[in-house]
């Protein structure tokens, strides 16, 4: 792996703003600033898609993430299909889709299974995260859930939301990283604020790291201007 810089790591990052109270204004601004840096992708809630489709205009490198069942994954299969393919319709490129934490702690794998299988096949062939809110899961919970992810079609295994009970560890990458091996997508997200913290999640195996404080990990001169976007 090369070298990590303030520059090469902005490949890896998901600048992100799901924030209730976030403003037009600061969909513009997220949507700036990752046209600026060269940030992979911008992460918004299904509301705000259309509004980053507007402000990323004909943007190709950028892909636009919207998050379905967000935060906690309870709702039913068929609303997040609908939500995710709303979001797609209305110009996001990826999903990220938390899973019904729920089920998981019911053991209820084939629940876990059929939504992210049907959200994959409704979205295809744009990718879908799956969010596994770490925090709530036993280790064992956690290696389960990275194996259906994988087998059910989705494209990566991710950390948290950022509004769930605990940041993302090291320790978690290296977990699902292990599970799902070397050629499958894991994302990092939940208290990564500072780019030591970041570069330990890539180096661990993550490649992507979703945040809000993306200016702060590359140091942006403009950071004294800027504010918090959101917990993650």
């Amino acid at each position: 792996m090369e070298e990590l810089t303030a520059q090469t790591i902005c490949q890896y990052i998901d600048h992100t703003d799901v924030r209730p109270e976030a403003t037009t204004g600061d969909i513009k601004n997220l949507c700036e600033q990752a046209k600026k840096y060269h940030f992979h992708s911008v992460c918004v809630s299904p509301f705000r898609v259309k509004n980053a489709r507007e402000f990323l205009g004909q943007e190709k490198t950028i892909e636009l993430i919207c998050v379905v069942g967000f935060p906690y994954g309870f709702v039913k299969i068929d609303e997040k299909v609908a939500e995710a393919k709303t979001a797609i319709d209305d110009g996001a490129t990826e999903i990220d889709m938390v899973a019904n934490i729920g089920a998981i702690k019911d053991g209820n794998w084939q629940l876990i299974k059929e939504e992210i299988r049907q959200i994959a096949e409704a979205i295809s062939p744009n990718k879908l995260k799956v969010i596994l809110e770490v925090g709530f899961l036993t280790k064992d919970e956690l290696m389960q859930a990275c194996k259906i992810t994988k087998d059910a079609g989705a494209a990566f295994v991710k950390t948290s939301t950022g509004f769930g009970p605990r940041d993302a560890k090291v320790e978690d990458i290296e977990i699902m990283r292990q599970v799902v091996g070397p050629n499958f997508g894991v994302k990092a997200s939940g208290g990564i604020h500072d780019f030591k913290t970041a570069s330990e999640m890539i180096k661990a195996g993550a490649n992507r790291i979703g945040t809000s404080h993306s200016l702060e990990i590359i140091g942006a001169k403009e950071l004294s201007e800027s504010k918090t976007l959101s917990k993650e």
